[in-house]
């Protein structure tokens, strides 16, 4: 599937080429040499970070092929039904503690997105290949230490952002590039995220006693302590900033993805936020230094990138979405998707790109459709998690490692730092990880982790 024939590219070329528009070499995997890579017929010994939560799924899915021998869950009655699926996998609640055990080849990276960065990190020093749910991390100076490290330890990666894999996302780039719609120069797209509570400007005033089957200091990880509260754990993390990425995060690395890779897009040269007020009392507004907003608009600019013009990515969430378009003719628009604006017509896809369609549907119909020239993923998004296992076995490299999602998670969490900020205009120096008219936004281009843990 990797090999390139007559009208083809492999998927080294593929994934090369996108990385290369942000500035990023990809090593091939022979010189990379046999260490830490086995040959396809060996069974990888698997752990999981979190099988409690998403990392569950992703446990699963490697099962079908792979040994599962340790799990590691803070929090013993979430992982219960990971436990007893897995009886022979060897428990712990501490990370740093499992990676000790001598036969873990390949880790799944799947607690809370605070503590992503870390684990992963801990995993690739040891040699040990990672699959880090999405988005890869919380902030953008995480991102790039992660692809940096992916680099220096040589280890096979993957981001969970499974649509990656799908048909759609390929077909996608085949038909813009196509001309199917002409230069893109307009991009929106939104989500029905969040879905948990979001927006609120203080910490929780309940603190009820941890449950027994939770390791609070463990969940707690990197970030600064506070009292445990159930509006953080199990679920609603995501909409803390201490914690999680809000809905930009949760979602950003799934409905970005196919304008990030087709339109070959690396840095953003500006990213400008808007955000739902806190009021507080009368004509009097709450800034929100302790969650993401109840909604928000994000918009990033692009520099042109060969014959790609300049392109403004438009982001929604909250329950805010872009205008219905004039040529959606039946219907409206998905909960979450992604609209593609050409000089000739427009593109709709869904959440994790699983289906392309031209409008209006006119066009759609006379479109002569060019031939498959990227690689497939074998089983779409289902066989997310086996792409990223042939590349642990020396094959060719996952399609969203690390050389793709790492500069990826950066540009979606750079969203962050200007909701941040609302109304002001970032001026962001990519390859320098700064913004160059407002330091004070710099301080929280790297996270502040507490005593006894670092990214070194």
């Amino acid at each position: 599937m990797g090999e390139k024939d007559e009208k083809g590219i492999s998927r080294r070329k593929f994934v090369g080429g996108i990385a290369a528009a942000a500035g990023i070499t990809l090593v091939p995997r022979h010189v990379l040499g046999g260490k830490g890579f086995q040959a396809p017929s060996d069974k990888l010994n698997i752990a999981c970070i979190g099988p409690g939560g998403m990392g569950g799924s992703n446990t699963n899915r490697c099962a079908a092929t792979e040994n599962i021998v340790a799990l590691c869950d803070v929090d013993d009655a979430k992982a219960a039904k990971a436990y007893e699926k897995y009886p022979n996998a060897k428990r712990y609640k501490d990370f740093r503690k499992m990676l000790e055990q001598k036969d873990i080849e390949a880790v799944i990276v799947a607690p809370p997105d605070h503590s992503h960065a870390v684990a992963a990190l801990a995993a690739m020093q040891l040699g040990k290949h990672v699959y880090v749910q999405k988005p890869l991390t919380r902030t953008v100076g995480e991102a790039r230490r992660l692809t940096e490290a992916a680099r220096q330890y040589k280890v096979a990666t993957q981001m969970g952002n499974q649509g990656h894999s799908n048909e759609g996302l390929r077909l996608v780039s085949e038909w813009i590039w196509d001309g199917a719609i002409g230069p893109v120069r307009e991009v929106h797209m939104w989500t029905n995220r969040p879905v948990w509570p979001q927006g609120m400007f203080k910490r929780p005033a309940e603190t009820p006693a941890v449950p027994q089957t939770l390791d609070w200091e463990m969940w707690i990880g990197p970030s600064p302590t506070r009292p445990y509260s159930p509006a953080y754990h199990p679920f609603n993390w995501r909409a803390w900033q201490d914690f999680g990425a809000g809905a930009l995060g949760d979602m950003g690395c799934h409905v970005m993805d196919a304008a990030f890779s087709t339109l070959k897009l690396g840095y953003p040269t500006s990213v400008e936020a808007m955000t739902s007020d806190i009021v507080v009392e009368m004509w009097k507004k709450q800034q929100n230094t302790e969650s993401y907003p109840s909604s928000s608009i994000v918009h990033y600019t692009f520099p042109a990138r060969g014959d790609m013009p300049v392109v403004k990515l438009h982001w929604y969430d909250g329950g805010m979405k872009p205008e219905r378009p004039e040529e959606l003719e039946y219907g409206d628009l998905p909960e979450s998707g992604t609209l593609f604006v050409g000089d000739k017509g427009k593109i709709i896809t869904p959440t994790y790109t699983e289906s392309v369609r031209i409008i209006p549907e006119a066009k759609m119909k006379e479109y002569k459709r060019p031939a498959k020239t990227l690689p497939r993923v074998k089983g779409g998004q289902e066989g997310h998690e086996q792409n990223w296992i042939a590349a642990c076995k020396g094959g060719e490299p996952a399609c969203s490692n690390f050389d793709y999602s790492g500069p990826f998670t950066e540009t979606v969490v750079m969203g962050n730092l200007a909701i941040r900020f609302p109304g002001k205009k970032l001026m962001w120096d990519g390859v320098n990880m700064k913004v160059t008219n407002f330091d004070e936004a710099n301080e929280f281009v790297f996270p502040k982790y507490r005593e006894g843990w670092s990214l070194t």
